[in-house]
């Protein structure tokens, strides 16, 4: 993965092509008990014989990296933002089973902050899709020859009294990034952070919406849609506010702390 930044961060500045590449990345994978274990641990879900929700996203973010860092494709990698995420569980995913993983961009359009892409990502066991993910970015100040981009999902953000208090140490960008895979350096050093913005390193979206998640094990069923849109850069380290409330399809949640809502998020 750190090849693939590089790469991506030297060919910035070449020209891009105008449309999205029709490529299709595919990989087959069994995912390994101590692996699971790690991303667990770090996100802060229960050990089961069962993957994690959001783990099979780290399964395809390698190949939405293959994607975004090849000269195909449209938009320049540095400066993506991750702005909203779906995943659907289908059913709940074995340790241990074969996964063919594919991945594929689409809904490239222009937005009026530059223009906006979806990586969706599909895993499938025994022939039969069984989860499915849409990472939705932006890429600010960028062009997109024709079509509109599409709304983001209304997701509630509940107020009221704070579920839990996290305390998010300086290295945690670090350490997700060891069991996850990203090695965006806005993540990892603060130096790196500074050069892209950031006062400091910041918490990666997808851990935040995983231990968001993962505060509500026990009350999920097996198959659920989790929607989130990534509000603020969550700072490291600092010490936010995880806010639930129950509906009647299932629950709204949101991260909060002192400089405004990080995650506004739904699980259906």
């Amino acid at each position: 993965m750190i090849g693939l930044y590089a790469k991506a961060a030297a060919g910035a500045v070449l020209p891009r092509p105008s449309s999205l590449p029709d490529t299709v990345r595919t990989r087959t994978v069994r995912p390994t008990v101590g692996r699971v274990a790690d991303y667990a641990a770090v996100c802060g879900f229960p050990l089961s014989d069962v993957l994690p929700a959001t783990f099979p996203h780290v399964l395809a973010f390698g190949l939405q990296m293959e994607l975004m860092a090849a000269r195909s494709f449209p938009l320049a990698l540095p400066g993506l933002v991750h702005v909203a995420n779906a995943i659907t569980v289908h059913r709940a995913i074995g340790l241990g089973e074969e996964l063919d993983v594919r991945v594929h961009a689409e809904r490239f359009a222009a937005h009026a902050r530059g223009a906006q892409v979806d990586l969706v990502s599909a895993v499938s066991a025994g022939g039969t899709v069984v989860w499915e993910g849409r990472s939705t970015y932006l890429a600010r100040g960028a062009h997109a020859p024709t079509g509109v981009a599409g709304e983001l999902p209304e997701v509630a953000t509940p107020e009221g009294p704070a579920a839990a208090s996290w305390a998010l140490g300086a290295d945690l960008g670090r350490r997700y990034a060891a069991v996850s895979g990203d090695v965006n350096p806005i993540h990892l050093n603060p130096l790196t952070a500074k050069a892209f913005g950031f006062p400091r390193t910041i918490a990666h979206g997808m851990w935040t919406a995983a231990h968001a998640l993962a505060a509500l094990q026990g009350r999920l069923p097996e198959g659920l849609t989790y929607t989130v849109l990534f509000r603020k850069p969550l700072l490291l380290p600092s010490r936010p506010e995880l806010v639930t409330e129950r509906v009647d399809e299932g629950w709204d949640l949101a991260v909060r702390s002192r400089a405004g809502v990080h995650l506004a998020g739904s699980v259906r």
